[in-house]
């Protein structure tokens, strides 16, 4: 059995940070297409405008166009949906890692605590002898 954890430690706080780091990146994709839909919401408000200011002239291209939007809007609506699943799942990845992470750094904590109980067991075996030593001495 491993004496230290430290490098396996090491190991899981780097995949850590890896799993937040991608969470992160699939969070930020999420934000984009969500911006991209406000965009076409916008857009769309302001084509409408358009149109209805002119309908000879413009307005009998808006359907056409509005099915266009509908269709970007799906897409984007399925790409959220798409990085939502893999958000989850990387979530649950993090939360796996950092479980394993705690669990090291646990039993690490532990292992020095004994170490340091049996360090000082024997330093005070020590000194008793000592103190032993010099009581004997004295009394002769």
């Amino acid at each position: 059995m491993l004496k230290n954890l430290n490098t396996l430690i090491r190991l899981h706080k780097y995949r850590v940070d890896e799993k937040r780091r991608s969470l992160g990146e699939l969070l930020g994709k999420i934000a984009l297409l969500e911006t991209r839909s406000e965009n076409l919401e916008h857009e769309i408000v302001s084509e409408q405008q358009t149109a209805s200011a002119a309908p000879e002239t413009v307005g009998m291209f808006y359907g056409a166009y509005a099915k266009e939007v509908v269709n970007k809007r799906r897409e984007i609506l399925t790409e959220i949906s798409d990085f939502e699943a893999r958000i989850a799942s990387t979530q649950e990845e993090v939360r796996s890692e950092y479980k394993d992470l705690k669990i090291f750094e646990i039993t690490q904590e532990r292992r020095d605590q004994i170490i340091k109980l049996e360090t000082s067991k024997i330093e005070q075996a020590t000194l008793d002898e000592l103190g032993l030593e010099t009581h004997r001495r004295r009394r002769d």
